[in-house]
């Protein structure tokens, strides 16, 4: 089978019966697919729908709530497609965003995560082109495009949503799925840096495009906190550079049209590695963001309790 397309569910039935006819309408004929729905213990009528439900599509019925990480590997494990995509109930699929996705996955064999651009639906106003990390160490989505990625209809990022991705059956099952220890929230980051650090690239396809109604599931912002916090303590020391580089490029674009703000030492430091003069972050770039991340560990560690990092 070529493709799996995983949704998790939990209530929001009229955007869930959207985006199953949505995605439906808009696959190219013929593509041998199956359409998993997994749905989370909804209490609003979801259940009764999907028992109307034929092939291609599959309904899995948690007995209790999985969360959004739970409920995706129990969805995979059961996956038949070569390629699986994962995605958002709330998500609302024009034509013609599957076969760029699709051509990028099989073009690019070092491809970890491939994801697209996501347009709000109410607005269509770009909500993603990719993550990056703030002077923090917080992710943070991109919206702008790359002019070079314009071209190759590909952005590298380190990392992007799982709203609407694609990869690999072997690629997921080498990295072990979604961590459960995140709860709706960052267990995308995190299976993003786990394939960086196997040495796979994630790519956003810039030729793809979706529209979003954004974090619509009940309770999806509950433990954001205590998720980047998880986060943090498992990938501190690949974020830390990663959001140095991040600030510089921010840092340059915002202040490209007044040469003045270069004149002193910080300014002179993130032109030089924007532009690739030093090889490694500058000292006192990267300082401040690790000075950073350990204050907001600390707010978290009095809010929410010490913690050893995780495993």
């Amino acid at each position: 089978m070529e493709a799996s397309f995983i949704i998790p569910l939990f209530n929001c039935l009229p955007l869930t019966q959207a985006c199953v006819a949505s995605l439906r309408a808009t696959l190219p004929r013929g593509l041998a697919h199956e359409i998993i729905l997994v749905d989370d213990g909804s209490t609003d009528g979801t259940r009764a729908w999907l028992q109307g439900l034929a092939a291609p599509c599959r309904v899995l019925l948690n007995p209790r709530n999985l969360g959004y990480a739970g409920a995706n590997n129990r969805a995979a494990a059961t996956a038949t497609g070569r390629h699986l995509f994962l995605l958002n109930n709330d998500l609302v699929f024009p034509p013609g965003w599957f076969e760029p996705m699709r051509a990028l996955l099989d073009a690019r064999p070092e491809a970890g995560l491939v994801g697209n651009v996501q347009l709000r639906a109410d607005s269509r106003a770009i909500d993603h082109t990719g993550v990056y990390f703030t002077h923090q160490g917080k992710p943070a989505h991109l919206t702008t495009i790359r002019p070079l990625a314009r071209l190759t209809g590909r952005q590298e990022v380190a990392a992007l949503t799982a709203a609407c991705c694609a990869l690999r059956r072997d690629v997921w099952q080498d990295l072990g799925g979604f961590d459960e220890g995140y709860r709706n929230g960052g267990e995308d980051i995190d299976l993003c840096l786990r394939a960086r650090a196997a040495g796979r690239r994630n790519y956003v396809c810039t030729r793809s495009r979706v529209l979003h109604h954004v974090s619509q599931s009940p309770g999806r912002k509950q433990r954001d906190e205590a998720n980047t916090r998880r986060l943090f303590q498992r990938w501190r020391e690949v974020i830390a550079p990663l959001a140095a580089r991040d600030w510089s490029r921010e840092y340059v674009a915002r202040h490209w049209d007044r040469s003045h703000v270069f004149d002193d030492a910080l300014g002179r430091q993130a032109l030089a590695y924007r532009l690739g003069l030093l090889p490694r972050p500058p000292a006192a770039i990267l300082a401040g963001v690790q000075a950073a991340m350990d204050a907001e560990l600390a707010r978290w560690d009095a809010l929410l309790g010490a913690a050893s990092p995780p495993t």
